[in-house]
Order: C-alpha cells, then sequence, then structure tokens
C-alpha cells in the first residue's frame, strides 16, 4: 500500500502542482486585465466546489481556495456562472437596479455593459498570460541551464524502414527538410512527426557528398515511458549526434527571452498544424492528452528527474528545472485550447465579440444561450475524447475484458 501511495503522490503531486500554478495565472490574466478597466469582480477562485478558505479584500472580490484543485475561475458581477455567460434574463434588471441606486453611468463597471473591444481585452489576456508564462519559464530555463542543442545526426536505420528505402546510412548528417534548414535532432523528429503519408525530402551530408533522400513516414504504435501507448509517424531512424554534433550554450537574459519566444511559436505551430491535420483526417487525434495522460506525464518526467544519481539539492533542482520545463508546455496547451472557437471557452466568447464589433449589436440572446450549450456539449466530448486517449495509452481496456 505504501509503494502504491507513494506512486501516486508521485503522479498526482505534481500534477496538481502544475495544473494549479498555470489555471492561477491565466486567472490572473483576465483579473487584471479586467481591474484596469475598473470592472466590478464578485470572486476570484482557485477550484471548485466548496470552500476551504477565503477572505474578501477592499474592493469587495472575494479571494477563496475550494477543495476540487482542477480549475478556477473569476466571477463578474453578473455572471449566470463561473463560466462568464451572462444571465440574459437578469441583465436588464441589474441594468436598471444598479442605475435606480447609484445614478446614471454606474453600470459602465460591470463588465457585460462595457465597450465590446474592453471585453475582448479581458477575455484575450487569458490565454495570452498562458503564453507569457510559458517564455517566462522557458526564458528562465534557457538562462539557468542553456540550450542544448543536438544535431540531426544519424546513428542507426532500422532494416525495412521508410528511411532504409531512402538510401540513409548511420553517419548521415540532416541539413534540412522539405527545403528548410535544420540544426536540431527535435526539429526533424517534430516534422516527421506530423507528416505521416506525406513524402519529405531530406538534404543529406555523406562526407564530402551533399545527398537528396525522400522517405515518407509511416505511422506505428509506440510505448513511450512518459506519453504510454500512442500511434506516431517515424521513418525509421534514430539520431545520435555524435560529438562535433553536440553543443550547450548558455544565453543571456535577452537571448534567452528570444530563444522562449521561438520555442512558444515552434511549439504553437506544431500544434496547430497537428490540429489541421485531424481535421481533415490526416490525424487521429491519439496525441490528444486529458488529465489523466497530464499526470501521467507529470509523473513520469517526475520520476525520471528523481532517479538521477546526484546529491538530495541536486536531485531536487532537477525535478524542479523539468517541472517548468512541463509546465511551460502545459500553459502553451492550455492557452491554445482555450482559444478555439467554441462557445464556454474564452475564443467562443471572442468569435461573439467580433460578431458584436462587425453587426454593431451583440449576437441574439437566444443564439448565445443556445451555443453555450453547443459548446459545453462539444467541450466535454473532447475531454471524453481525450480522457479515453489517455485510458488507452494506459492499456487499461484490457481490464475491462478486452473490448474489440
Amino acid at each position: 500500500m505504501t509503494g502504491f501511495l507513494g506512486q501516486a503522490l508521485i503522479y498526482i503531486v505534481p500534477f496538481l502542482l502544475v495544473l494549479t500554478f498555470i489555471v492561477t495565472i491565466h486567472e490572473l490574466g483576465h483579473f487584471w486585465v479586467a481591474r484596469a478597466f475598473r470592472v466590478k469582480i464578485d470572486r476570484f477562485s482557485i477550484g471548485f466546489g466548496k470552500t476551504i478558505v477565503s477572505r474578501t479584500d477592499k474592493h469587495g472580490v472575494e479571494w477563496r481556495i475550494a477543495w476540487l484543485p482542477l480549475g478556477g475561475y473569476v466571477k463578474f458581477s453578473g455572471d449566470l456562472d463561473a463560466s462568464s455567460v451572462p444571465d440574459q434574463a437578469g441583465l436588464a434588471e441589474l441594468k436598471s437596479r444598479v442605475i435606480a441606486e447609484h445614478g446614471p453611468g454606474a453600470e459602465r463597471d460591470y463588465f457585460h455593459f462595457k465597450p465590446v473591444w474592453q471585453r475582448a481585452l479581458i477575455v484575450a489576456a487569458g490565454p495570452f498570460a498562458n503564453f507569457l508564462l510559458a517564455i517566462a519559464l522557458l526564458t528562465v530555463l534557457f538562462s539557468v541551464i542553456g540550450e542544448q542543442v543536438l544535431g540531426p545526426r544519424v546513428y542507426n536505420v532500422v532494416a525495412g524502414s521508410p528511411a532504409a528505402e531512402a538510401g540513409f546510412r548511420s553517419g548521415d548528417l540532416i541539413t534540412a527538410v522539405n527545403g528548410r534548414a535544420v540544426s536540431e535532432a527535435e526539429t526533424v523528429t517534430s516534422q516527421v512527426m506530423l507528416s505521416a503519408g506525406d513524402p519529405l525530402v531530406f538534404t543529406v551530408e555523406r562526407g564530402p557528398q551533399t545527398l537528396t533522400l525522400t522517405a515518407t513516414p509511416e505511422r506505428r504504435i509506440e510505448n513511450d515511458p512518459i506519453a504510454g501507448r500512442i500511434r506516431v509517424a517515424r521513418i525509421g531512424l534514430e539520431l545520435r549526434p555524435l560529438p562535433q554534433d553536440y553543443h550547450f550554450n548558455r544565453l543571456n537574459p535577452l537571448e534567452a527571452a528570444g530563444k522562449g519566444i521561438e520555442r512558444m511559436n515552434m511549439i504553437v505551430g506544431s500544434t496547430f498544424r497537428y490540429l489541421g491535420r485531424i481535421f481533415v483526417g490526416k490525424e487521429s487525434g491519439d496525441l490528444l492528452n486529458g488529465p489523466v495522460g497530464i499526470a501521467r506525464a507529470a509523473g513520469g518526467i517526475t520520476n525520471a528527474a528523481a532517479s538521477v544519481e546526484a546529491p538530495p539539492a541536486v536531485v531536487a533542482a532537477n525535478v524542479a528545472l523539468n517541472l517548468l520545463q512541463f509546465a511551460a508546455i502545459v500553459s502553451i496547451g492550455m492557452g491554445i485550447v482555450n482559444l478555439l472557437p467554441i462557445p464556454v471557452l474564452d475564443g467562443g466568447h471572442l468569435v461573439f465579440y467580433g460578431y458584436e464589433a462587425v453587426a454593431r449589436r451583440p449576437v441574439p440572446a437566444r443564439v448565445q444561450e443556445l451555443g453555450y450549450r453547443v459548446g459545453l456539449a462539444l467541450l466535454a466530448g473532447l475531454m471524453l475524447f481525450a480522457t479515453w486517449n489517455d485510458l488507452q495509452k494506459l492499456s487499461l481496456f484490457k481490464f475491462l475484458g478486452g473490448l474489440a
């Protein structure tokens, strides 16, 4: 039981710490921009459900920590619920009551009566805060430990693989993919993973020769020590740099910030490309993770970092740095998901505000209410799909009688 409990804590505690940290920054983005526009705020909550501890500040905002630490929210005055869905039936009554009690103009302190551009900035501030957080974390990492660059040198070619058929050999150095120069193994791997079924043209240095080789990635099932059982595109290359291909750059803060922005843009671009391939049927969505998958990844990273044979202080620093990098990636993912044009999410609100800005009138109340219901259904479906992916990666289905 102790061993099981210890393993559970290794997976659950890092997951909750990372998630709570990221969600708090996301909600603070909404909160501070709303505060800048003098919006009345009822509550800032970390977690959902019953309150563990709370206090009310001089502005009348209730700051609370709830018992279910799987998210958080900012509740503006006049909101129907924690998702900032307006109570359409009550807004007119609220406006009349506020004017009657405090005079004309007092309603302008309420989120839903603010100009559309202010509402849009408040909503966009959450995902923007996630992207800023990721850049800040990556900047710290590149400044403290530097940038590790692993050249894309071919160490081994799997027999019978697309790479073998294309003519790859051990010792080849990949310098470009589809005409785009590459200097890191990670870039090559990422390009291959997102190109199942699409031919890729590789520029390769082989001694004094420069060759052009074409290989088409094939999707296969792998057991990843962190992500679990996944289907991913490969061409059959093992990349491992030679000593001359490996270097480590410690960057100054300005360079680190630039590299952080570059790395974030790469992750965002790869994510949207992957989502686009899902939309056109070129990917199955196996790489989408839900809470179980994120928890598994957090635990796997913690286990791997803690297994280093070193003094306790070094191990603790290694765990912290690895979790910071993981938090940066999850923060980017949260920012992207919240920008999806699904009602209830920030992106859905922005779509409504975009219509309002163009049409000079808000989306009809019934359309908004229907959109929020559809959005909740889509969000629930997405979460169920991602969770099912997580369970399949963990191979839990075998305990259910081997479902066919």
